[in-house]
């Protein structure tokens, strides 16, 4: 037994979340490997939900163990998903792991002739649906008002913070996806053997995104954003090297095009270095975009096809957001205000300090 398969096992006893297994010891089975392919090539999904994907069916098949795919039945299913969930794994994975069982067998069962899919009518555990995380408006300028000191007076340090700064006044400035903004080039390219999938206009200040499913969006950049854009760029000969990346828009000390994970530390350091009380990632900066401009142009239509949103109703969780900071305001400033079970006057302040 492996130490992470170990670590797994352990963390059952504390309800912690974990992969129930490595994803595929050798290779998938062949129609695993073939769905995936299919999600890839004909429905253009990302490499980040091809990996969950990949871990969803890694599950099923640890879990029917020498029972053929095929084979399933409902009751077979609905078993190993009680055997998930006694082993810690939460609603949302639950509830995604079963979709992407479903999904699977959607697509195999008329191809191997299967009488029926086996997931049909399971149901996974409900989970709450809660608000998304959103700055508020002073949050967000500190955030991007700050002035963050060089590591020294060297071309690449003043490099990265021009970088960093641009990456963060164009999350928020045109909400877009961690994956999406990495995946940016300078302009749009097009070569034998490359074709760039996302791309910056500063003429035009816009962006063209490839989001979730292959949908392509076009989204404005402000007037801030594109400013700090242009001197990002001034300064983006400093971290390139020839030969790695040339269209990237930004870039890693090494010159690759930068990682998610770099984006993700490089924001959680610059928040707190602001003094923003709350641990800032880059979809909070997606959200706060959503929220604000909500708030000011009262737009649902308009702020679902900037996000990219295939549903109104994922757009629409940001209208009750609203109204939670619009509630807030309203118990303090009014003085008959008291509802039942608001909380007494100073409580949200208090409250506000650990949220």
């Amino acid at each position: 037994m492996g130490r992470r398969w170990r670590r797994c096992v352990a963390s059952w006893k504390t309800k912690r979340n974990c992969a129930v297994a490595e994803p595929f010891a050798s290779s998938p089975p062949p129609a695993v490997a073939q769905w995936l392919e299919y999600l890839r090539g004909s429905r253009r999904y990302s490499g980040h939900t091809l990996e969950a994907y990949r871990r969803d069916l890694a599950r099923l098949v640890e879990l029917a163990g020498p029972l053929p795919l095929e084979n399933l039945s409902p009751g077979h299913v609905r078993r190993f998903l009680g055997q998930l969930h006694a082993r810690g794994l939460g609603p949302r994975t639950l509830a995604r792991t079963v979709a992407g069982w479903r999904g699977f067998y959607q697509w195999w069962a008329p191809r191997a002739g299967l009488a029926a899919n086996p997931v049909a009518g399971l149901r996974p555990p409900k989970a709450p649906r809660g608000l998304p995380k959103a700055l508020s408006v002073e949050q967000a300028q500190a955030l991007l008002e700050h002035e963050p000191v060089a590591a020294d007076d060297g071309p690449q340090a003043r490099a990265v913070l021009a970088r960093d700064r641009a990456m963060f006044e164009l999350f928020y400035s045109s909400g877009l996806r961690l994956s999406e903004l990495t995946g940016l080039d300078a302009g749009y390219a097009r070569e034998p053997g490359y074709e760039s999938a996302g791309w910056l206009d500063l003429e035009q200040a816009e962006v063209s995104v490839l989001g979730k499913g292959g949908k392509r969006r076009t989204v404005p950049v402000g007037s801030q954003a594109a400013d700090a854009l242009r001197a990002w760029l001034a300064e983006r000969p400093a971290l390139a090297r020839p030969g790695l990346d040339p269209h990237a828009l930004f870039l890693g000390r090494r010159g690759r095009r930068i990682a998610p994970r770099v984006v993700q530390e490089r924001l959680a350091a610059w928040a707190k270095a602001s003094g923003v009380p709350a641990h800032v990632h880059p979809h909070v900066l997606r959200h706060s975009f959503a929220s604000h401009v909500l708030q000011s142009a009262e737009d649902l239509r308009a702020v679902q096809e900037m996000l990219g949103h295939a549903s109104i109703s994922t757009t629409q969780i940001y209208t009750r957001l609203d109204f939670q900071h619009l509630a807030k305001v309203y118990d303090k400033a009014h003085p008959r205000a008291a509802r039942v079970g608001s909380a007494p006057a100073g409580a949200d302040d208090e409250q506000d300090k650990h949220d």
